[in-house]
């Protein structure tokens, strides 16, 4: 690592992390692993202290060193006022070096298709009693799948579903016969979330990983926000800046933005 590297990770590397990421009127801070919320004005697209992807990882892994399955992390801030009707971010990505994650599937299936679902893996698998549940909102998950025998009845939970980026549609493949197939691409699918202010905070990869795959995972990301932005039909500026960080090392702002 370079001498001015070294500098800039000395000055950087705080006891106390703290992210700032602007947002219209407000400023996202995360302090000590912990988040929270300030009045400020919106910080700039070009924020003191920027690295490059490759530096501020590199900065990260000297500042981590003795903590090799700590976590690293990106934060992405995007404009939710360049959207007319902005929803939550909600999407899932095939990464390049998968990350583990505990996800709750529901299926709605009656049958065959039931007993399919729950040797596949679902952990909440029922017919019609089940949406009347869901309605109730006795059950908590992640992914939602309906065979199209039950999906008539399924989309009185659009409203309570659809919010939520859960409502199952054949657009998305999550209506569909193929019960054992989409739990398979489920279970192996990286979910991505934003919070109530369009921030997205997830993980790429942990300190000991090759920089090729941190780096691979947080393209794949970058691009799939692309693909959101489309979605949404926001042409430009959607997202504003974005961050790297990991579990105690700082919070560091990237050059290139998408």
């Amino acid at each position: 690592m370079s001498s001015t590297l070294i500098t800039r990770a000395a000055a950087l590397a705080a006891p106390s992390r703290t992210i700032a990421v602007g947002i219209i009127g407000t400023t996202h801070i995360l302090t000590g692993g912990q988040r929270g919320y300030a009045s400020a004005k919106k910080a700039p697209n070009s924020l003191p202290g920027a690295m490059t992807f490759t530096d501020a990882l590199a900065v990260l892994k000297a500042k981590e060193v003795s903590k090799p399955n700590h976590l690293v992390e990106v934060h992405i801030q995007t404009n939710t006022k360049a959207e007319k009707h902005s929803q939550p971010i909600r999407t899932s990505v095939l990464l390049q070096k998968a990350i583990k994650q505990d996800s709750i599937i529901l299926v709605f299936a009656e049958g065959k298709l039931a007993e399919e679902a729950r040797a596949s893996g679902a952990q909440i698998v029922g017919g019609p009693e089940l949406v009347k549940e869901v309605e109730e909102g006795k059950h908590k998950f992640d992914k939602c799948i309906s065979t199209p025998g039950m999906y008539p009845g399924v989309t009185r939970l659009a409203r309570i579903l659809g919010p939520k980026g859960l409502m199952p549609t054949t657009k998305k493949g999550t209506v569909t016969e193929d019960i054992a197939g989409v739990i398979k691409a489920q279970t192996a699918a990286f979910d991505i979330r934003g919070d109530k202010n369009g921030v997205v905070h997830t993980i790429i990869g942990k300190v000991d990983w090759d920089q090729k795959d941190i780096e691979g995972n947080y393209q794949i990301i970058l691009d799939q926000m692309k693909v959101l932005a489309a979605e949404r039909f926001v042409k430009k500026d959607w997202v504003k800046n974005v961050y790297i960080s990991s579990t105690q090392g700082p919070g560091i702002p990237l050059i290139s933005n998408p």
